[in-house]
């Protein structure tokens, strides 16, 4: 029985995994992350020692068992546990799994760390971007059903990646949707026409903002929010979701600024969803929207594929 240790580092939380057999078995969430590395690196040594046991202990493993810990996100990051060199695109899971790094870090555990690098644009102002997690979330989503398409990660930074035929990131962008949607929403005037509990949104409301914001910008755009309340007299769901139609505006000419024919749908629920509607509403391209079991294990499989070298 095959059994491993996960770790999908982000900023300001990580998240631990366990696997057994390749199936995710059970995880825990610390809030720590890279962000708090940046003042004191120890804080976050020590969560992910205390961590790990945590894991361990509940699942009755000890360190032996483990075959090795499997890293990826911000922990690899200047502020992260091992800081590694983006890889250059074009890369695809070969690449990740010729450059991944090994390293053994005994203050937090006897289990060897492998640690998978994150991936890069370069060239001039606009083609250059970077990357640190999302390329291993992708390799979890990857289908070679889809050909060359364009997978689009929604969440705090919005990730709109080009592939080609076998899975190889060609070319990428990103965007601060999700932490724009949080930000307006809950340190502006904004915040008493944005409900962040609403569930669903009104097709009609979330179109009106998108193409609002597609004739007028922005910052003209996301002031009607208020304007639909408080003069309009519209329902939060209908402020809310012309409010989440403007924030996902450049996202959507992102997407349709490459030439692939097939859009694939990954990241957060709602942003997926309504991401959805408006590609459906606006464009001929085929759109699959993934479920929300595949995107939950989209980092441990994506790991795993990289680490194993296989589908």
């Amino acid at each position: 029985m095959s059994v491993f240790l996960t770790i999908d580092g982000g900023t300001t939380n990580t998240r631990i995994g366990l696997v057994r057999d390749l199936q995710a078995a059970d995880s825990v969430k610390i809030a720590c992350g890279a962000g708090a590395a940046r003042k004191d690196q120890n804080a976050l040594k020590g969560a992910i020692r205390d961590g790990i046991s945590a894991i361990l202990a509940r699942n009755s493993v000890g360190e032996n068992e483990v075959e090795c810990i499997l890293a990826s996100g911000m922990i690899t990051s200047e502020f992260g546990l091992c800081h590694l060199p983006h890889l250059v695109a074009p890369v695809g899971k070969k690449e990740l799994h010729e450059h991944m790094e090994k390293r053994s870090l005994p203050e937090i555990t006897s289990i060897p760390f492998v640690f998978i690098r994150g991936v890069k644009c370069a060239g001039d102002f606009a083609q250059t971007d970077m990357m640190r997690g999302e390329e291993t979330e992708l390799m979890g989503l990857i289908d070679p059903a889809y050909g060359a398409c364009v997978y689009v990660l929604p969440g705090s930074h919005s990730k709109v990646i080009k592939t080609d035929a076998n899975g190889c990131i060609e070319a990428f962008s990103t965007l601060l949707s999700g932490e724009m949607f949080f930000a307006l929403s809950q340190h502006t005037i904004l915040g008493d026409a944005v409900d962040m509990t609403a569930e669903g949104f009104d097709e009609a409301y979330l179109l009106k903002g998108y193409r609002y914001c597609l004739e007028n910008g922005i910052n003209k755009a996301i002031f009607k929010t208020r304007v639909l309340k408080n003069m309009f007299g519209c329902t939060p769901l209908q402020t809310t979701s012309y409010f989440r139609g403007v924030i996902l505006c450049d996202e959507i000419r992102e997407i349709l600024r490459y030439d692939a024919q097939t859009v694939v749908l990954g990241g957060k629920k709602q942003m997926r969803e309504a991401t959805r509607a408006i590609l459906e509403q606006i464009c001929d391209k085929r759109v699959v929207c993934l479920d929300d079991a595949t995107v939950a294990h989209s980092v441990t499989n994506g790991q795993l594929r990289i680490y194993l070298c296989e589908m």
